[in-house]
């Protein structure tokens, strides 16, 4: 899938969120979207955990 159409597919999915739950509905379901976002990047092996914690400690810069 492209970028153009997830981008549209999430972005409808937070106004409905925000249209059915109200604001703060509208911010846990952006909360999860990220965490579950975060937790595929590090399931497909994009993203580096060891390196992004030795980044947030200052062992390394990124």
């Amino acid at each position: 899938m492209s970028p153009t159409i997830t981008g549209a597919v999430i972005g409808a999915l937070l106004a409905l969120a925000a249209l059915a739950f109200g604001f703060w509905g509208f911010l846990l379901v952006a909360l999860f979207a990220g965490i579950g976002a975060i937790i595929g990047r590090i399931a497909s092996g994009k993203l580096d955990v060891r390196g992004l914690a030795d980044a947030f400690t200052g062992r390394r810069t990124s």
